[in-house]
């Protein structure tokens, strides 16, 4: 399981009726990235020494939370493709998105408490970099996925299922 952002007790205890490893990876902790136009060697670079996963790890479940409002398209397409090679075709992930462009950031960290309760906690600071895509916009951006479904949430916030492809 490959968790963006910091682990929180509660999916840690969640996780641990399951016989799994868990990848908590705070892509949050980095922001914001070198994003110059001239920087996907860069970003790429940059995703691998942050993620750093074994060769041989693959990934059942992503749970990429807002990551995605906080990469510009070259961070996302950099992203997803350090991630690449860990995914199964098979992989499920979620992610929030937006409804509306002009939605607030989120101010909080999410995990996992009960197999269909999220739990989340403020964060202690505003997260520099905000900047979230149209959901045409991000469908597209998220090559190496398909949107299964999406939910529109009474924030204005999407959550997506997503699908891995191959």
């Amino acid at each position: 399981m490959f968790h963006v952002g910091p682990a929180l007790p509660d999916t840690v205890d969640f996780f641990s009726n399951y016989r799994c490893k868990l990848h908590f990876i705070d892509v949050f902790s980095a922001l914001p990235l070198i994003t110059a136009e001239d920087a996907a060697p860069t970003l790429a670079h940059q995703f691998e020494e942050l993620l750093q996963l074994p060769p041989h790890t693959r990934f059942d479940i992503c749970l990429f939370w807002d990551v995605f409002n906080y990469l510009d398209s070259a961070a996302i397409s950099a992203f997803l493709g350090v991630l690449r090679p860990h995914l199964k075709a098979s992989t499920m992930a979620h992610a929030f998105s937006v409804h509306n462009l002009k939605a607030p950031q989120s101010s909080h960290v999410y995990g996992i408490s009960q197999m269909d309760i999220l739990s989340y906690k403020s964060r202690q600071a505003a997260l520099p970099g905000y900047a979230p895509h149209s959901q045409m916009a991000l469908k597209e951006l998220l090559h190496g996925f398909t949107v299964e479904r999406s939910v529109l949430l009474p924030d204005s916030r999407l959550e997506l299922l997503l699908q891995a492809k191959r």
